[in-house]
């Protein structure tokens, strides 16, 4: 668990990472040097789950990089279907992490919602959505793994 006080926000008590993969974790189906090892760092205090349209095709040979098995997405209004699997977890429990239109319900409903910038672009809705915006993947999970960085840009 990551837990965070954050003045004119309240308490963060994070259990759980939800994740777009294609755009976020890697590009053109191929992961982004060093996810694996940051995600490694990360499942000491965070059950990680990941989310995709299995756009590349190429989901399996992530999943065996990582040691992780990813949800396959129905397709069709993956929106709402990421936003509801953050609901399921308990979105007050949840920080997500994705870039595209179908990842901005997502990072709205979650408890922390952070928007990376990608290779693939940023969509406006998530851009919107988001409560923090990081450069890249690496940025966000060193937000997460120097968690007062997310205090320092959320005060109020």
């Amino acid at each position: 668990m990551i837990e965070l006080t954050i003045p004119g926000r309240g308490v963060l008590a994070l259990e759980h990472l939800v994740t777009d993969v294609n755009g976020t974790l890697a590009v053109d189906g191929q992961l982004i040097e060093g996810v694996a090892r940051h995600l490694s760092t990360l499942r000491d205090r965070l059950t990680i789950h990941m989310l995709t349209a299995d756009t590349h095709g190429r989901q399996s040979l992530i999943d065996r990089q990582l040691g992780l098995t990813a949800v396959i997405l129905t397709p069709g209004n993956e929106a709402t279907q990421k936003a509801d699997y953050v609901h399921r977890l308990g979105s007050d429990k949840v920080v997500a992490i994705g870039q595209g239109a179908n990842d901005a319900e997502m990072l709205d409903v979650a408890q922390l919602g952070i928007c990376v910038m990608s290779q693939e672009g940023v969509s406006k809705e998530s851009l919107m959505a988001a409560d923090l915006v990081a450069p890249n993947i690496i940025a966000a999970f060193e937000l997460l793994e120097k968690p007062l960085r997310i205090v320092a840009s959320l005060r109020k």
